[in-house]
């Protein structure tokens, strides 16, 4: 297992040394000749940009499986470590597919005209159609002209599969609420609707071309995903923990994660990681980009210090996974302000996230008894939400480019990034309140009790998952 990620960590490093050394020397001209290339947007591919966004995507990538994978894997009962697994793994098929058919079109195209046509408020709520099936996103030709569609200065193709990332990772960031119980065909289900219906609309308000958090009296600043990725998993994963119910036996049987090896490899993947969900959002090569790596690095540290201290103060003992939580929620908290924020202030999102999420972790859950199994609300969703408000107040201008009325934090801004948290949170429970509902009464939500206590490597793959270093 070990060797498997040493060889897997030097190959992301040779794939970007490569990368980087073939574009800088000869730059755009090794792609193709000038002549060849006719562009459909303003702007000039640059060789650079192209290359960080390639490692950025696949450093994303790495994030579902192994990073995500491992961590949620180790915090399991061994009867269920292939299920999880599974579940990442597979949703990297299936999301992949359904983000190139039609969720990347809805997700930054252009507001939908036909909606636009009956109101332009509706035309706002999603994309149109002008990118499905990958159309003006892959090279194709016009007459005898190659043409290689721009987004930026990076081919609308390599932006798209950036994208698709974010994609893949936020469903499976709700499997940590359903983990050990829930039907591995309704999670399919599930997620595919799920991330049509609730993460496209979301991710265009925020992102696309003419998003209403992006532009006009309500512009929000999400750099890399707080409101879109944790903000709409983490309450739609709280939302199907109280709907599933417990697990059997929780709160009354043991259950520890049954190896935290694994989940500190993950939680170690997921850091790494991390730097291109982060970095790579600023699209290039650039100084947005170097401010989002330091910022993102000095959170989680901040947030491992944070919440290991706490266990310390109240347990009297840091925990492995204590420190790996942290990790994660101080990585959660500055993806939203990471393009706004310099890295002093990322320390400071990062001790208030270990904190926040530690409690949030500790005792508000056990308060309230939901099952949500591996904190995917409490990290998740308590850190994105920490992280958007925070945004609105340590934004700075030398970092967020001074745009009017988004200079420095303010109450404006603040008053923005509320609206953004209330949107997408009211968005993603109704949502999945809706989808979960119809599922149920269709599909069924949960597997057999019989299912549940021999555990889903078998009873939903045929399989046993002991694994071993």
């Amino acid at each position: 297992m070990l060797w498997m990620g040493r060889i897997a960590g030097l190959s992301v490093v040779l794939f970007a040394v490569v990368a980087s050394t073939a574009f800088a020397e000869d730059g755009v001209e090794d792609l193709k000749q000038p002549e060849e290339i006719a562009s459909t947007t303003q702007g000039e591919l640059n060789g650079a940009d192209t290359a960080w966004m390639l490692v950025s995507s696949a450093l994303v990538l790495m994030m579902t499986a192994p990073g995500l994978a491992l961590f949620y894997g180790g915090l399991v009962r061994k009867k269920n470590i292939l299920g999880v697994m599974m579940q990442c793994f597979f949703l990297m098929g299936i999301m992949s597919i359904v983000w190139a058919l039609w969720g990347y079109s809805l997700a930054f195209a252009p507001d939908s005209s036909m909606l636009t046509d009956i109101s332009p408020m509706l035309g706002k709520l999603v994309g149109g159609a002008d990118f499905l099936f990958l159309n003006d996103v892959i090279p194709y030709m016009e007459g005898e002209t190659a043409v290689v569609p721009l987004e930026g200065s990076i081919p609308r193709s390599i932006h798209m599969v950036f994208q698709m990332m974010f994609f893949i990772i936020t469903p499976a960031l709700i499997a940590g609420a359903y983990a050990e119980r829930m039907k591995f065909s309704t999670m399919v289900v599930f997620s595919v609707l799920w991330g049509t219906f609730i993460y496209c609309p979301i991710a265009h308000w925020v992102w696309g071309p003419e998003g209403w958090l992006l532009t006009g009296q309500f512009e929000a600043l999400d750099f890399a995903g707080g409101t879109v990725v944790h903000i709409s998993s983490g309450v739609s994963a709280l939302l199907l923990s109280i709907v599933l119910g417990q697990r059997i036996g929780y709160g009354q049987n043991p259950m520890p994660p049954h190896n935290l090896t694994y989940t500190c490899i993950g939680a170690a993947l997921l850091w790494v990681g991390w730097f291109g969900f982060n970095a790579g959002s600023a699209l290039g090569a650039n100084a947005a980009a170097a401010n989002a790596f330091v910022a993102t690095h000095l959170a989680a540290a901040a947030g491992v210090v944070s919440w290991a201290g706490a266990e310390w103060l109240f347990r009297g003992k840091p925990s492995m996974l204590g420190a790996c939580s942290g990790a994660v929620a101080g990585l959660v908290c500055i993806t939203p302000a990471c393009g706004a924020v310099n890295p002093l202030h990322g320390i400071i999102l990062g001790l208030c996230a270990g904190l926040v999420c530690y409690f949030a972790c500790a005792t508000v859950k056990s308060k309230f008894g939901y099952d949500d199994s591996l904190d995917a609300f409490g990290v998740h969703g308590v850190g994105g939400t920490l992280g958007a408000l925070l945004t609105g107040v340590f934004c700075t201008a030398a970092v967020s480019g001074g745009t009017d009325g988004l200079l420095d934090g303010n109450i404006t801004l603040f008053r923005n990034q509320v609206i953004g948290v209330v949107a997408s949170a009211v968005t993603a429970l109704i949502g999945t309140f809706i989808l979960i509902k119809i599922l149920d009464a269709t599909m069924g939500l949960r597997v057999t009790e019989e299912e549940e206590i021999r555990g889903l490597d078998i009873t939903q793959h045929g399989e046993e998952g002991y694994i071993f270093l």
